[in-house]
């Protein structure tokens, strides 16, 4: 298997006491049970990710991107579900409720409420040419006149707003004992994926002298997310707030396709001295989403990838 390869392939997720992996064909996830064993559950991946959709370039991230999301809360609800008793299992109505929910909130926290700060701000500002009453409207401002600086400054304060929030709250949601260990479980699916793509031996020792960071971090690829737009959002200018707020959630699709890409293309030229300059800040926000892991979670990261594997060969088409 060549480094390219192994590049695109394999990705992963930190779980409640577990990590999932992710390969071609399949996905694993083991977890430590409450009486400290190691449970592993593994599936195909669906047909998606071996369609032509998938070799096309933006559409697969925007495509892929929605189905890991799928992926990841199956991968969280299981873990759950084997560190709770029988009668508070996440299934059915309620698993569909808790996605549906977490989206909405994820969506109008992140996007929306930076976007109507934004936009406030940039209207408060901004001079009204008509001769009416000079009242502005908030949600169609047809009379509103807005000058270039008033719309970069609304944009720019919307994105700092933005990027600020997401900062915020991963470092503050790290002081929660339950989420140092998720992040720490983080850490040790990065260390075992960073082993392997070296050629090490998967052991808790040898797993253990790797980075924390790694380039295709799904935290490298939020911050991607906000830089782009920041960019993208700017160019759009002044907006009536209606339609302001609905390109923000309309756009996210595309935004995340093109930093899908980004990542990728990064992932697979750190052998240049720009790209590694470029994904320093990537790599700097992982500090946040990491902890050192400790043997036992070095030891899950490393069963799950392994499971995950010798599943590929299980989930491979036969020629």
């Amino acid at each position: 298997m060549d480094n390219e390869d192994r590049i695109i392939t394999y990705g992963g997720q930190a779980v409640i006491e577990g990590v999932m992996m992710r390969g071609k064909q399949a996905w694993a996830v083991a977890m430590r049970d409450p009486e400290g064993k190691i449970v592993t559950h593994v599936e195909p991946l669906g047909s998606i990710y071996r369609s032509r959709i998938a070799r096309i370039p933006f559409l697969r991230g925007m495509i892929l991107l929605w189905d890991a999301l799928g992926l990841g809360m199956r991968a969280l609800t299981l873990s759950a579900n084997v560190q709770g008793d029988e009668d508070e299992q996440l299934e059915g109505a309620s698993l569909y409720l808790t996605m549906a929910v977490s989206l909405f909130l994820g969506i109008a926290l992140f996007f929306l409420l930076p976007a109507l700060i934004g936009g406030w701000v940039e209207h408060l500002l901004a001079p009204a040419t008509s001769a009416g009453s000079g009242v502005r409207p908030l949600l169609f401002p047809s009379d509103l006149t807005v000058s270039g600086a008033h719309i970069w400054l609304g944009n720019i304060l919307e994105g700092f707003i933005r990027l600020l929030l997401l900062v915020g709250y991963i470092w503050a949601i790290g002081f929660l004992p339950d989420i140092r260990r998720l992040f720490a479980y983080h850490g040790a699916e990065h260390k075992t994926i960073n082993a392997y793509e070296a050629g090490a031996e998967l052991t808790p020792e040898s797993v253990a002298r790797f980075p924390l960071a790694h380039a295709r971090c799904g935290t490298a690829f939020l911050l991607t997310l906000v830089v782009l737009s920041i960019l993208a959002f700017a160019l759009l200018g002044s907006l009536p707030l209606f339609w302001r707020l609905l390109s923000r959630v309309l756009l996210i699709p595309l935004l995340a396709g093109i930093a899908v890409e980004y990542i990728r293309w990064t992932a697979n030229h750190l052998d240049s001295p720009l790209v590694r300059l470029l994904v320093r800040p990537n790599l700097a926000l992982q500090s946040l989403t990491t902890r050192e892991p400790d043997a036992s979670m070095l030891e899950v990261a490393i069963t799950a990838f392994q499971t995950m594997r010798a599943a590929e060969e299980e989930f491979s088409p036969r020629s």
